[in-house]
């Protein structure tokens, strides 16, 4: 097979497109800052926080982690949060708070805290429509609905400033960009600073590494590798060599995170599993449930009658990793947005799965609000009528109503992998592939190459039937 212009963005397509998607992610971005101001002018009070669902780490951890006080992320000590010593993010996004904090000094210091958080949701919102234009990118012939997919969805609205996710978001997109492009070194590089951003962009290196095996594209994965560790180091290994224990920080409290809001082992530990609370034996369950799913991930990717696309498997081991995870924070579904638009643009599933996000972002956020408030919370028949009334129950949501939205969000990002599954076993059925000549519009050297290995078995060509006079 071999490659198609129809497979990329025409000429100059995606720069008439630029201004378009620039404007609505930008609009988009401003709701998202307005459904903060609830918050904001309460000094973003918990209470009022998770009543109104406009809950943001970005103010409250600028003071927990003593950026006020000029504490720089890493090298200097934190004195409260318990067991927590230093500022518990990948480096990048230490570096990121950083430099913010530099950026509001000439502010007076009771509006510091406030110029904080509105700096950093400028620069995210910057970096929102760098992953809008980039997925456009990458989406090829389909740029012009991937990126308004991404710009206009609640999953944006809702969660671009609750932490600086968006961040590794927008690295991860461009990698995949570059990618496309055919710059698998620029690739590597972008997803070893996205790598250093968040850790999830990691798990991409697996896709990456099973499509080229197929393809036989071993010079481009190892170019891709070789960026991805330079830039990794590049931004890791200063602080590795002079701030060690800082920088260890995140990888040792991930490890010794016990189960957080939203993990579907949060409502197996309240229905009669046991032992959950051990952290190891919580982790080998985790981890063991993943690199089982994975593996199965690694099978379809070869035996599949069709190369999978590559975002097509990004996704499915990001929903491999989600699934099993101990932690499940809202913001997350950042992290699929681009990767659902890519591998699979539909409409219908799109927006049930961002239903069911929207559905377990207020239910978060109200459970919350009741265990505050130390009351049972309302039953789903008051939930229902505060919300049909357009306010939030008074006293938050019970447990059972939370992990109605809890599964809510579980099943729908579970279909989500199971229709991407039965597309892959049936390329027929993918949406972007009915493009005559489109192969893989992100897939950069992957694009309509042949296969070089596969374990499927081959298909018996069947034999003319020859009539006989009789």
């Amino acid at each position: 097979m071999s490659s198609s212009p129809a497979a990329v963005p025409e000429p100059g397509r995606l720069s008439r497109l630029a201004p378009v998607l620039t404007g609505v992610t930008s609009l988009t971005c401003l709701l998202a800052w307005l459904q903060k101001q609830p918050c904001a002018s309460a000094g973003f009070d918990f209470v009022k926080t998770t009543t109104n669902a406009c809950y943001t780490d970005i103010y409250p951890l600028y003071f927990a982690r003593e950026l006020n006080t000029g504490k720089v992320p890493y090298f200097d000590t934190l004195a409260t949060g318990g067991d927590l010593h230093y500022v518990e993010y990948p480096v990048l996004s230490g570096v990121f708070m950083q430099l913010v904090n530099l950026l509001v000094q000439p502010f007076g210091e009771d509006a510091r805290g406030m110029a904080f958080f509105n700096v950093t949701a400028l620069c995210l919102s910057v970096l929102a429509v760098v992953a809008v234009l980039a997925t456009a990118y990458a989406a090829g012939r389909r740029s012009l609905r991937a990126g308004l997919m991404v710009a206009l969805s609640p999953s944006l609205l809702l969660t671009a400033f609750v932490n600086w996710d968006l961040l590794a978001v927008a690295l991860t997109a461009l990698a995949v960009a570059a990618w496309a492009k055919r710059w698998p070194g620029t690739a590597g590089a972008l997803l070893g600073l996205a790598i250093a951003a968040k850790f999830y962009p990691l798990l991409f290196l697996g896709p990456l590494f099973l499509l080229c095996a197929r393809a036989g594209q071993w010079r481009a994965f190892g170019r891709l590798l070789a960026g991805t560790a330079v830039a990794w180091l590049a931004v890791n290994l200063p602080v590795m060599v002079f701030a060690w224990d800082g920088w260890a920080e995140f990888y040792t409290f991930s490890r010794h995170r016990g189960i957080d809001w939203g993990s579907i082992f949060f409502y197996l530990d309240h229905h009669g599993v046991g032992g959950l609370d051990d952290v190891d034996r919580l982790n080998l369950y985790g981890t063991g449930t993943f690199l089982v799913l994975a593996a199965g991930i690694a099978v379809l990717a070869w035996t599949a009658p069709r190369r999978p696309r590559l975002p097509q498997l990004m996704l499915l081991v990001m929903i491999a990793f989600m699934l099993p995870n101990k932690v499940w924070s809202p913001q997350y579904m950042l992290w699929l947005l681009p990767l659902v638009v890519l591998a699979r643009p539909k409409l219908p599933a799109f927006v049930l799965w961002q239903a069911g996000e929207i559905v377990y972002f207020f239910g978060i956020w109200w459970y919350l609000l009741s265990v505050t408030k130390r009351v049972p919370g309302a039953d789903l028949g008051a939930t229902v009528s505060a919300v049909l009334h357009l306010h939030a129950p008074a006293d938050g949501i019970g447990q059972g109503v939370y992990e109605v939205t809890l599964f809510a969000r579980f099943l729908t990002v579970l279909l989500l992998g199971l229709l991407v599954v039965w597309e892959i076993l049936r390329p027929s059925a993918d949406l972007v592939r009915s493009d005559e000549g489109t192969d893989d519009p992100a897939g950069g050297v992957l694009d309509g190459a042949a296969d070089r290995f596969a374990l499927r078995r081959p298909r018996r060509r069947r034999e003319p039937v020859l009539e006989t006079a009789t």
